[in-house]
């Protein structure tokens, strides 16, 4: 992990003083990757400003990273709804390194989402467009009718028609002059709401012997189309499931929207198979899935950042694993998942996983798993079957 401290300006309940926070990110040794950005800074000065004197204000925060603005805005008891499990652990460890603040408030996921009404939001605006354009439309349904929201990113980092984007859903009041490469932006309420938005569900026919509809929520990574290196894996994962013995627990780590636990069970529909995921919208898409194709199977989901402790061992684990993490890209996710998984594999279990061609994984897997094999290739993705003997 790596150690930064974040200082943001003044304008709390007590002083104006600025505030010193001293944060971790968890999850990697790269001292260049910090917990906190310059959005986050530009986040909690506007936020400040905007909550100064006003100790009854209803604060939500939305997507928050490793817990800057969670607990930069700690004086209000702000209600907090993330979609990656990752901000559960990062909060915690955060808030033991600063204990002169207050205890972070109520943690939410979109599994169960809070309720409003809230008085000031605070987001950090997501790099998908139809996730943004989700968030607005979910936010009209939960800010007072007086309600400020601030929405705030690295300039870098917005996604495409980001613009179009607020516009279309809430009431742009002020674009604020970029500081450090980020942008804030406040908004009032609009009257764009989720019920009448198309754009909820996006999804494509699994064709083969599953034959299914797959959709998934906008958070989704590629939820329009198969991804390539998904494709290039699943023809494995049914000739391995093939022998599986009945009952055999399977586990869909990083399962986004569930396609390759929804091959193993068209296959095989007497296996368990959970399905994992750091995305609560991921979480949630698998789950809608499967319950439409496979509605009696024996089924689990897990929202988790990786493998829990409490879940036991795989007789056979998929693995599609993500790359980047936010707007970092690197192995650091994946080397930390193969860690797990040589864990939790049963004696003489399978991890099947894609990964991309240039990642050399086959040097990272030798660390965990005694047998390592290449099933498939394309010039752009690699196929590994990985266990120990």
């Amino acid at each position: 992990m790596t150690t930064a401290e974040l200082v943001y300006a003044g304008g709390t309940l007590v002083e104006n003083e600025p505030r010193t926070l001293t944060l971790n990110r968890p999850g990697t040794g790269d001292p260049a990757l910090r917990a906190w950005d310059a959005a986050d800074e530009l986040l909690l000065t506007e936020a400040l400003s905007a909550a100064s004197g006003l100790a009854e204000l209803r604060v939500l925060i939305v997507d928050d990273q490793y817990g800057a603005l969670s607990l930069g805005l700690s004086g209000w008891s702000p209600v907090i709804v993330t979609d990656s499990a990752t901000l559960v652990s990062a909060l915690d460890e955060n808030a033991s390194l600063n204990p002169s603040l207050n205890a972070p408030g109520q943690l939410h996921s979109w599994i169960f989402p809070p309720e409003g009404p809230f008085d000031l939001v605070v987001m950090r605006i997501p790099r998908q467009a139809d996730y943004l354009g989700w968030l607005l439309r979910w936010l009209n349904g939960v800010m007072a009718d007086s309600g400020v929201l601030l929405a705030g990113g690295m300039i870098k980092h917005l996604p495409a028609r980001s613009v179009d984007v607020f516009a279309e859903a809430v009431n742009t009041e002020q674009v604020l002059p970029a500081r450090k490469k980020a942008r804030v932006i406040r908004c009032r309420k609009g009257s764009a709401l989720l019920g009448d938005w198309p754009g909820i569900w996006k999804g494509y026919l699994l064709n083969g012997q599953s034959n299914c509809r797959v959709d998934a929520l906008p958070a989704v990574f590629a939820r329009e189309k198969l991804d390539i290196g998904t494709r290039l894996l699943m023809p494995r994962v049914a000739e391995v499931v093939i022998s599986a013995e009945p009952g055999a627990r399977v586990l869909d780590l990083a399962c986004g929207n569930g396609v390759l636990g929804l091959t193993a069970l068209a296959e095989r529909q007497d296996l368990q198979v959970c399905f994992n995921d750091v995305s609560s919208q991921a979480v949630l898409s698998a789950r809608h899935n499967v319950e439409r194709a496979f509605p009696d199977a024996e089924v689990a989901f897990v929202h988790a950042d990786g493998i829990e402790p409490g879940q036991g061992r795989f007789d056979l684990i998929l693995l599609n694993p993500p790359f980047h993490e936010g707007g970092v890209i690197g192995d650091h996710i994946a080397l930390r998942l193969f860690e797990q998984a040589a864990r939790h594999l049963s004696p003489g279990g399978i991890l099947l996983l894609v990964g991309n061609r240039h990642l050399g994984y086959h040097r990272s897997l030798h660390r965990h798993f005694s047998s390592v094999y290449q099933l498939d290739a394309s010039p752009k993705f690699v196929v590994f079957r990985a266990g120990n003997r």
